[in-house]
């Protein structure tokens, strides 16, 4: 086949959706489709999927987009994917029960267990945290033990959709990074933190860089998708992809992402970690790289929510309205801990909240507070990141809501930082994953060929006095009203048991 009919396939399972991308050998996006997912909330600080809708979701946004393109041309797949997920198989593959996913809060009790594990902290280079695969499998041994008997492997959610797509069971070095069963420095599983939760390498899949080959596409999907049998990459979590998908890819570069959580995403020189502040010390996507992440759980998920909260169903024309009214001195203030909190704060049980209300507050108030309280809380990500050390000029954002020119302009403002949107920025991490397929078939590519910065389509300047604002006035309000609401977060899930019995109650 000539090299320049080449194609290439990247999937990515997001929390919303699954996308999947076709991309050229110039690194041009062809085609792009998805299929939408829905997140089941079954108890309070539960959120959980079924994987048997990733796979649905998955042929529905492939077959849209191979009609397209010819898929006789496609030579490579790469994947990406929601990080932390805890899918449980048996010993014949069967799902044993719904995926605990990233945004989940129940295992509080048993991190702190694994906190005290020796040597903790030095081997995963993170504190332990809800979100994490590792608690969630904890929290499986303890309350559900019959489930957990059963257990033959555990696989991250884009490793369930992998074992789909080829029967291997693989993961790469960044997704295994957010388990808490990585040794991050040394990339490699650690029988320590496995054998705290009960487990052993067994239970898990190889550990490849996202740049191998971790499969090759079973013969009858491939031939049901007019495809071949092609490598599939080992691929990244989904925001080492998306950083790949926009050439964040050495150490200084920094990138912002703004989909159903809120990260912030710095590529170090070496491994180096900050538990303490609740930084994120995980592997890249690419080899010998590593990377620092500030997480919130909820940021364009909370425009969502306010949209739902005031009866404006349609969240274009609820930020058409924010933007309208602009964001005034001394509004609302919204805190955006709608299931609880990463960096800084670490903390499951923590809520949001609308603030200062007045009798002339309306939807656009609360919408231009949503934005402002998202950017409040990325600011506090930046600031945990950057106090290692690790600073960046400009940050590349990416997701969703970078589609929000009004939005990015504030969070400029916000962060005091220069703003700048790429191309194929709105597909990062299945772009991202592709590439990674691409550089998997092919290991005379290299990464400057393969993973370029693309051109800038857009770039936002911080306003000096609007940054001021932010951080001397608006920024030290929000940390303040998080302090003061937060034995209410404790006490709320004292109480959490009392519910069906106040229920009851005439």
């Amino acid at each position: 086949m000539d090299a320049s009919a080449r194609l290439y396939l990247g999937i990515d399972l997001g929390t919303s959706s699954v996308k999947a991308v076709v991309m050229d050998e110039a690194g041009t996006v062809r085609a792009s489709a998805s299929s939408g997912l829905t997140v089941s909330h079954p108890r309070p600080r539960w959120s959980e999927q079924d994987p048997a809708h990733w796979w649905a979701a998955t042929e529905s946004a492939v077959a849209k987009v191979l009609k397209d393109v010819d898929p006789r041309r496609i030579v490579a797949t790469g994947l990406s994917g929601q990080m932390h997920g805890a899918t449980l198989l048996d010993a014949s593959d069967t799902v044993l029960r719904p995926a605990i996913l990233w945004n989940d809060g129940r295992s509080d009790v048993e991190c702190a267990e694994l906190e005290r594990v020796p040597g903790f902290r030095a081997i995963t280079g993170n504190l332990a945290m809800p979100g994490f695969t590792a608690p969630k499998l904890a929290w499986v041994r303890r309350h559900e033990p019959e489930v957990f008997a059963r257990v033959a492997k555990v696989l991250l959610p884009k490793d369930y959709l992998r074992l789909r797509l080829t029967g291997e069971y693989m993961t790469d070095a960044s997704d295994a990074a957010g388990t808490l069963w990585l040794d991050v420095q040394k990339r490699e599983w650690s029988d320590a933190m496995l054998a705290a939760t009960g487990l052993d390498r067994s239970h898990m899949p190889l550990v490849c860089e996202g740049t191998q080959p971790a499969g090759r596409l079973r013969r009858e999907l491939a031939e049901r998708w007019g495809m071949d049998t092609v490598p599939v990459a080992a691929g990244g979590g989904d925001n080492a992809a998306g950083a790949v998908g926009v050439g964040i890819v050495r150490g200084g570069q920094a990138m912002l992402s703004l989909g159903t959580s809120g990260v912030y995403f710095a590529v170090s020189d070496g491994f180096r970690a900050s538990p303490e502040q609740a930084v994120h010390a995980f592997c890249h996507a690419v080899p010998d790289t590593w990377h620092l992440m500030s997480v919130m759980l909820n940021a364009a998920s909370c425009l969502d929510f306010t949209a739902r909260l005031t009866g404006q169903a349609d969240v274009p024309a609820l930020l058409t309205e924010a933007e309208s009214r602009g964001l005034e001195t001394h509004g609302p203030l919204f805190l955006p801990y709608l299931t609880g909190e990463r960096t800084p704060h670490n903390d499951p049980h923590a809520r949001g909240s609308f603030t200062q209300l007045g009798p002339d507050t309306d939807r656009a108030d609360l919408a231009n507070a949503t934005l402002e309280g998202v950017g409040l809380g990325l600011l506090d990500g930046l600031l945990a990141v950057e106090s290692t050390g690790l600073v960046a000029d400009e940050i590349t954002v990416i997701g969703g809501g970078s589609r929000s020119a009004y939005w990015t302009q504030m969070l400029a403002d916000i962060l005091g930082k220069r703003l700048v949107l790429r191309s194929g920025g709105d597909v990062g991490p299945a772009l991202g994953a592709a590439r990674l397929g691409r550089l998997a078939a092919d290991p005379g590519a290299t990464l400057a060929e393969v993973c370029p910065m693309p051109p800038v389509t857009a770039a936002f300047e911080p306003d000096a006095a609007r940054h001021a604002y932010f951080l001397q006035t608006r920024h030290p309000l929000f940390r303040r009203s998080y302090e003061q609401l937060k034995p209410l977060y404790a006490d709320a899930v004292a109480g959490d048991a009392l519910g069906p019995s106040l229920r009851a109650v005439p």
